[in-house]
């Protein structure tokens, strides 16, 4: 599913550290940084589908 897809990416993204800037400092385990991944995923999802509605 695209939610299992976005925690399989984020997870991969977060655990390759070597690629983020040295001045990354936000903090991957603070409950406000999940609320906002969730956030962001919501709408990304509401605007996929929306494309998808715009194509049909």
């Amino acid at each position: 599913s695209l939610w299992d897809h976005s925690y399989t990416c984020t997870r991969q993204w977060t655990e390759s550290k070597t690629d983020v800037p040295e001045d990354f400092d936000i903090d991957m385990d603070a409950p406000e940084t999940e609320k906002a991944a969730v956030t962001i995923q919501s709408q990304f999802r509401k605007f996929q589908k929306k494309k998808q509605n715009d194509k049909s």
